[in-house]
């Protein structure tokens, strides 16, 4: 890469409270051109206030946000073409088709008839251009949703839980969508409590609690940075846990009902040791993931 950048956005100490409530405490960082930003958190976390102080929806109390250059607030009309938004919950015009929805949104922005055409084969509903909205599938309703993001050709794009309430195949689809979205130059911020999509899907994540960021890096980095143990997992009865216990390098070993769980960080001589013994059947071996770091940084108690 030759040449310095402007950060697509640069978020320093931003901060909105309300009464006692701290839903963002403090909140710095940087996201560069082109990069796919993910913002985790458990509900409740600051995830989607602090998107909306990016985007210019929401005034905050003290800090500075810049996003392309510019500030967003008070609503800044030159940044509009150049961002797209898509929120929780979208709301699109009744009785319109998929690709009249599109045609419609792009209208505002001077965007040609034909624009919709190519959004629709982004998001894979160059077939439902003519289904009326209403009778679309969840996840269908999402992408459209996307695409009105999108039609405008923004610099870029934010999401706000985007797989939301879709089933595993409809999520691992718009994951292509905004794999695509990507490939095409864009900078994406987003935020999700997926942990295994923005594992596989961001450059870099943030990880927030109570308004505060905990940790931010790639999540290979933050996973190598937690030191967790890895886990050989075996079926129940292959070996006693007393056994397991015994093998040199083994830090623990406990049954359930079903398997013998082996927690070691020294996976390389156990599995020898395993293997030695004719007990390699079956075998499944388990390293740390984003969601250890996630749980070591925000525990493990239930959230509403």
């Amino acid at each position: 890469m030759t040449g310095a950048r402007i950060p697509a956005v640069v978020v320093a100490d931003i901060r909105k409270h309300y009464g006692d409530l701290k839903a963002v405490d403090g909140v710095s960082f940087t996201v560069a051109e082109g990069e796919f930003f993910g913002i985790l958190g458990p509900n409740g976390a600051g995830k989607t206030t602090t998107l909306e102080i990016v985007e210019g929806l929401r005034k905050s109390d003290a800090g500075a946000v810049t996003l392309l250059g510019e500030n967003p607030w008070p609503r800044n009309h030159k940044l509009l073409p150049r961002i797209g938004v898509q929120l929780q919950a979208s709301s699109f015009f009744e009785k319109l088709t998929a690709k009249e929805q599109l045609q419609t949104f792009g209208s505002l922005y001077g965007v040609t008839a034909k624009k919709a055409d190519e959004m629709l084969e982004l998001v894979g509903l160059a077939d439902k251009a003519n289904v009326q909205e209403n009778k679309l599938s969840g996840g269908q309703r999402q992408r459209l949703s996307i695409a009105c993001a999108l039609v405008h050709d923004p610099d870029i794009v934010f999401l706000d839980e985007p797989t939301a309430a879709l089933d595993p195949q409809a999520r691992r689809n718009l994951w292509d969508v905004l794999r695509a979205i990507q490939a095409r130059g864009k900078t994406i911020v987003y935020t999700t409590h997926y942990l295994d999509e923005a594992e596989i899907l961001c450059d870099r994540v943030a990880i927030m609690d109570k308004g505060r960021i905990l940790a931010m890096d790639a999540p290979a980095t933050l996973v190598r940075g937690l030191d967790a143990p890895t886990h050989v997992i075996l079926q129940k009865g292959v070996l006693k846990a007393a056994d397991a216990k015994a093998i040199q390098g083994v830090e623990d070993a406990h049954e359930d009902e079903v398997s013998l769980t082996i927690s070691t960080r020294k996976p390389a001589p156990v599995l020898s040791a395993l293997a030695e013994r004719g007990t390699l059947d079956g075998l499944q071996v388990r390293t740390a993931t984003l969601e250890d770091v996630f749980l070591n940084l925000t525990g493990r108690e239930y959230r509403a």
